[in-house]
């Protein structure tokens, strides 16, 4: 055996760089920093959106409008859709569990049925909210509308 074969056991030493050991590491001094400016002091963290001093993109873009938190969505249904549904599936009435089943809407939706299409069948309706032109639409075959 020679001292010239030893090594150390596997996995008992690092590979990392030893930052601000003194000037003998090769990284002493200003440890890798830099001279001077906010990435060589301690505690810096770039903000989120930091551009360098630029203005940030989000501050040049101009901003307009307003978003109401209040607004309620709607998924929108045609009655000419519903026709096709109550022929194919031979119903009289649909509800919003009839709907959310043949895919027409999901679950977390909230539904309004619109006047486009035509509907040549007597149904009763159940939606969250419709519009003028298919509750005339519905009443005019003598169907009844269902406002949840």
């Amino acid at each position: 055996m020679d001292l010239s074969i030893l090594k150390p056991a596997e996995g008992s030493t690092k590979n990392r760089k030893r930052i601000g050991r003194g000037q003998g590491s090769g990284r002493g001094g200003t440890s890798t920093r830099g001279h001077k400016g906010a990435k060589s002091r301690s505690g810096y963290s770039k903000k989120v959106g930091f551009e360098g001093g630029q203005m940030p993109l989000q501050r040049r873009v101009p901003k307009f409008g307003f978003k109401n938190i209040n607004r309620k969505e709607y998924k929108a249904i045609n009655i000419g859709d519903l026709q096709k549904l109550a022929e194919t599936k031979n119903l009289t009435a649909i509800d919003v569990q009839i709907i959310l089943d043949n895919g027409l809407a999901s679950s977390k939706d909230r539904i309004k049925i619109l006047g486009n299409g035509k509907l040549t069948l007597k149904l009763e309706i159940t939606a969250h909210a419709f519009s003028k032109t298919a509750v005339e639409a519905i009443e005019k075959l003598e169907g009844t509308v269902v406002t949840l």
